[in-house]
């Protein structure tokens, strides 16, 4: 431990601050309420019904969002709930779905997009949903009205691979859980009509649970249509000492996905896109079956085991650099890859484009060429898990033991072409029919473009062990380890590409140490140290190579692994309930500083060829900061408050590929030093909301999010201007009409505020056969002033109104 960590885990740990305290409900055998004690419980593992711990005995900061939460928002992204009330969560809209962004936590990224550095771990019912071949989750396929709680853990291993800077525990509903039915309709702005049914009912040992909704939504930008259908549904059986789940669950969503705009064409027109189509078809299938098992008083079993399918289509309009052959030492007349005169020791006939052998014809320089890339994905996992749990005293203290272990097998099939078109002043890329329209596109050399079919296969295996000790009432100590191993393979289908064929282990332990003291119910310190690892996918480590760049999640090149990493995580704060004199409420919160270094760090670079991108791995990264949660209630008000600071940063000297940041030298890269802020992180989140009961039956809410400014991405020397700070502030209405209906209303960027969520670059120099005249004047070698900053711009005003009916 170096003298810099060592004063950061010493201040964590005498950090003050909050927790969030509830009152757990229950049912009598003939269904009367009984109030427990407000003490909240968590499983500190991700084995479903497996025995729970004290939340106040866990060493770190953990956050628990509550169904209630999820029905409160009224929407039908998941991703919204978290971003309010976990402190250091934002979702970010990357490229132009609200169901399913980027949701970061303490600068660590989980996303649906390949190529992403995915650092957080996503369960749901103990299942793991980060994608096999590429580490993403989809967090669309996810329905609110099913989650019973979602619990966000940190310094963590015992979650396993990607935990790096955290893990998302979903916890599903079931017929114990949720008892009634109701039915849900919105509509209204852009087309929005999204309705939900869930219903859920215990007759003695046995419950059953469904749910399903259904969404269609024309998008507020052109091209950006959104549906979805998403069904989950639980049967349960139940006795003094033993329970048993069979669940399924199936979801399918269609995401107009339209990415970032060049900002000159923002500022003529807020809604305007660059290249489509850009689309994608998601479709997953879970049956799972979950047992736990009372084997003795002190001694109990929790097992798991399940089979997930996951389909993914997804079609990316782009650009193209083409160029004549002639022109790059080649054959004249011939289309080629434009190399910009970088040939990474290639032939130059490398570069030249080919249709079932033939060569492409090039039609000038002002023909605005386009590609369409097609990809699909088609991934099967089986899993299990066991647990053993045990609470037997240790030397006459309370004690809580875990021990375990888990398998994740999947097999991934991969397939992706793309074909050349032709871009239309609106940029959509049609097949006009012109020599060489809908071309499947591949290059003698396989540069850039070549069409594949890999499978793939990952296997993960995972022992873990982790005890609590209470040395006194007051103190606890906490210390376990979790072993990894990953095992991926890939292997060329077509024949044409045999070096693709790999096969790469990883393995490694993880250890977590840590305390907790609770002075009174309104003070307990916590802090602790551990460690975590994630693998390289199969994409990653198939596309590290800068001489062969590929198109992300369209092509795959042959590579020697990337390292696997590592993050060491101190953390320490304070927690717990404040009760106001003379009646006047209640507060929780929690408060804590956290310092992660990460080596190894996987990061993508971009290319010079638009569109494509290599990854590699950085020496050291770090993130620091603190989060602060409060929660008051007081009468007919409550209302909450959190805020997080997150310091993102590089840790090293180096050179990053990023040709198109107007500060990149002459062969397209930029510098990056000690204390350069990582791109794409906003450094404040602020949240606020407070609902007010004007009747029992009538209440308002207003909330808020402040989101901190932003290097965009592909600016890691941080030479270039921010992506500015941004607010939204929403506003919520319900009137219990009846005790069966509800009426509510929703207004979304209630100020109407123009912003961006998202900002990286584009080639300036691609506006071919000037094809915008916008986009032709931007460009520096027509005299323009060579803008190259392209942003995703944030949904407009967006009012809702709606009812719910409870039987």
């Amino acid at each position: 431990m170096d003298a810099r960590t060592a004063r950061s885990f010493i201040v964590a740990s005498a950090v003050g601050g909050a927790a969030i305290i509830g009152a757990a409900q229950a049912q009598d055998g003939d269904g009367n309420t009984l109030v427990l004690p407000d003490v909240i419980v968590v499983s500190p593992t991700p084995v479903p019904g497996a025995s729970s711990i004290d939340k106040d005995k866990v060493p770190a900061f953990v956050s628990t969002v509550t169904s209630q939460q999820f029905e409160d928002k009224k929407s039908p992204a998941v991703a919204d709930a978290i971003t309010a009330h976990v402190p250091a969560a934002i979702g970010i809209n990357v490229d132009g779905t609200d169901l399913s962004p980027d949701l970061f936590y303490r600068g660590f990224d989980t996303s649906r997009i390949s190529g992403t550095a995915q650092g957080l771990a996503v369960y749901q019912n103990g299942v793991r949903i980060n994608e096999a071949f590429g580490d993403s989750t989809n967090l669309d396929l996810i329905s609110p009205i099913a989650i019973d709680r979602v619990d966000v853990f940190t310094n963590n291993p015992i979650f396993g691979l990607n935990a790096l800077g955290g893990a998302i525990n979903f916890t599903m509903k079931n017929g114990f859980t949720y008892h009634g039915g109701e039915a849900q309709v919105l509509g209204g702005s852009y087309g929005r009509l999204y309705g939900s049914v869930q219903y859920g009912k215990q007759v003695g040992d046995y419950s059953i649970y469904f749910a399903t909704d259904a969404l269609r939504d024309d998008g507020y930008r052109p091209f950006g249509a959104q549906n979805l259908q998403r069904a989950y549904a639980d049967l349960g059986y139940r006795t003094q000492d033993s329970e048993f789940h069979a669940i399924g669950a199936f979801s399918r969503t269609w995401l107009g996905v339209q990415g970032t705009t060049p900002l000159v064409l923002v500022d003529q027109q807020y809604n305007s896109v660059f290249t489509t189509p850009q689309t994608t078809n998601n479709q997953a299938g879970l049956v799972q079956i979950t047992g736990r098992f009372d084997l003795t008083p002190t001694w109990s079993l929790a097992s798991n085991f399940y089979y997930r399918q996951f389909d993914q289509y997804h079609v990316d309009g782009n650009d193209a650099d083409i160029a004549n052959c002639g022109d790059q030492g080649g054959t004249d007349g011939n289309a080629c890859l434009s190399n910009d005169g970088a040939f990474f020791g290639h032939n130059p006939n490398d570069y030249q484009f080919t249709n079932h052998g033939q060569p492409i014809p090039f039609l000038g320089d002002d023909f605005p060429y386009g590609t369409t890339a097609f990809t699909a994905t088609h991934t099967q996992t089986f899993g299990a898990q066991e647990q053993l749990t045990n609470k037997d005293k240790l030397f006459d203290h309370t004690n809580y033991f875990v021990v375990g272990g888990s398998v994740d097998q999947s097999y991934t099939h991969f397939s992706s072409t793309t074909t050349l078109g032709q871009l239309d002043p609106s940029f959509q890329n049609l097949f006009t029919g012109f020599p060489g329209s809908q071309a499947v596109l591949q290059t003698e050399g396989n540069v850039g473009f070549a069409p594949v079919w890999v499978h793939g296969s990952a296997t993960y295996f995972g022992l873990f062990a982790l005890d609590t000790l209470n040395i006194t009432n007051e103190f606890a100590v906490t210390a376990g380890a979790r072993f990894n191993v990953a095992n991926i393979g890939l292997s060329d289908v077509s024949g044409q590409s045999p070096d693709l064929n790999s096969n790469a282990s990883y393995n490694r332990i993880n250890p977590v140490v840590g305390f907790t003291y609770t002075a009174s119910p309104a003070l307990t310190f916590y802090g602790g140290y551990s460690e975590a690892n994630r693998a390289p996918t199969p994409l990653e480590s198939q596309c590290s190579n800068p001489a062969l760049p590929c198109v992300l999640e369209t092509a795959l090149v042959s590579d020697p692994p990337l390292q696997q990493v590592v993050s060491h995580t101190f953390e320490g704060g304070a927690r717990g309930t404040l009760t106001i004199p003379n009646g006047y409420g209640t507060l929780v919160y929690n408060a804590g500083v956290f310092h992660i270094t990460s080596t190894n760090d996987i990061v993508n670079e971009a290319s010079e060829i638009s569109g494509q991108g290599f990854f590699t791995n950085v020496p050291e990264t770090l993130r620091q900061g603190a989060e602060l949660s409060l929660q008051y209630n007081y009468g007919p008000v409550s209302l909450y408050a959190n805020y997080a600071h997150v310091d993102a940063t590089y840790q090293f000297n180096g050179t990053f590929s990023s040709p198109n940041n107007p500060f990149a030298d002459d062969d397209g890269n930029i510098f990056v030093r000690p204390g350069n802020r990582i791109p794409g992180i906003p450094s404040n989140l602020g949240k606020f909301g407070v609902t007010y009961a004007v009747t029992p039956q009538f209440k308002v809410t207003a909330e808020a999010v402040v989101v901190g400014d932003q290097y965009y991405t592909g600016d890691d020397s941080n030479l270039n201007p921010k992506l500015p700070a941004y607010y939204y502030v929403n506003l919520r209405a319900t009137y219990q009409a009846t005790e069966q209906i509800q009426l509510f209303g929703l207004i979304n960027n209630v100020t109407n505020h123009r912003y961006a969520t998202f900002g990286t670059f584009y080639g300036t120099d691609t506006s071919g056969g000037n094809v915008n005249a916008t986009l032709f004047n931007n460009n520096p070698e027509n005299g323009g002033i060579g803008d190259a900053r392209a942003v995703t711009v944030a949904q407009p005003l967006s009012v809702y109104g709606g009812f719910k009916v409870t039987f």
